[in-house]
């Protein structure tokens, strides 16, 4: 199975008996409640994972990674267990089906796709939709915590001096210069010497992602050589996965910062910088 599937071969494939099909949806708060429009309606089949709820509950940083054992308990209550196949989406202006699919991957899921152009694109193209909660059977899913993937701020302190690895900002311009206000207790800014993608840059004008030439020209243009070491990052850990998708797409293995700037602008031991990337 492809890292990205189509509808159409999402379409041909439902009822596959390894097929688990999962919608990611994240909002913001105020924004709505996607558990609710889940309900309202999903893909045939479709299981709802609350990332708000699979998280961290021992840090008050936002979206933080669970532990293993957390993690495999939702998932073997969604469904999800080892051989499956797995294809998440979403209907989130923030594109979560890529935290869930990054998620899934760290915690040693080895067959995660995503939707392209997620449910939006399924409704457009009038396929089928079903609305309550499906019955669903508990499978086993053994996971561990691949950290290979993950940044720390400790490592992240360490990379603003040694510069190994490029860092990769996916909040928007505004954010990313400082000319936008954060979160109460957080200084706004960015990581010196990174530079900024906003996630949306990976798109097309139909919500699906760019592919080929046109990926590798939004990250061209950012200024980051993808033969090189990359962590991407944001502002809690969401859209950062959507340029770890995409290096990915292009054949690019990335890590990803976790705590993002909630936890880097926060701190005040770590060093900030505004303005536009250098």
């Amino acid at each position: 199975m492809d890292a990205l599937v189509s509808t159409d071969w999402l379409d041909k494939e439902l009822g596959a008996p390894d097929l688990r099909v999962v919608d990611a949806t994240w909002l913001m708060p105020g924004e709505g409640d996607a558990a609710a429009a889940y309900e309202q309606a999903h893909i045939p089949g479709a299981v709802f994972m609350d990332l708000t709820e699979l998280a961290d509950s021992n840090t008050t940083l936002p979206n933080m990674l669970p532990p293993a054992e957390k993690f495999a308990s939702r998932m073997q209550s969604l469904g999800l267990g080892d051989g499956s196949r797995i294809v998440v989406y979403d209907q989130s202006p923030y594109k979560t089906a890529a935290r869930a699919w990054w998620m899934l991957r760290t915690f040693g899921a080895h067959d995660v796709a995503i939707l392209d152009g997620g449910l939006a694109k399924w409704k457009a193209e009038t396929r089928a939709t079903e609305s309550g909660k499906p019955t669903v059977r508990h499978r086993h899913f053994t996971a561990w915590n691949d950290a290979k993937g993950v940044r720390t701020l400790a490592q992240m302190k360490a990379n603003v001096g040694s510069r190994d690895e490029q860092v990769l900002d996916a909040r928007g311009a505004g954010r990313f210069a400082g000319q936008e206000v954060e979160r109460q207790g957080v200084t706004p800014g960015h990581i010196p010497g990174s530079k900024n993608l906003p996630f949306g840059d990976l798109f097309n004008a139909d919500g699906t992602y760019k592919t080929g030439d046109a990926l590798k020209a939004a990250f061209d243009a950012s200024g980051i050589d993808t033969n090189k070491p990359i962590v991407t990052t944001c502002g809690s850990g969401i859209t950062a996965s959507v340029l770890l998708f995409g290096l990915h797409l292009l054949g690019k293995d990335a890590a990803l910062y976790d705590g993002s700037w909630s936890e880097w602008g926060a701190d005040p031991s770590t060093p900030k910088e505004t303005g536009a990337a250098a």
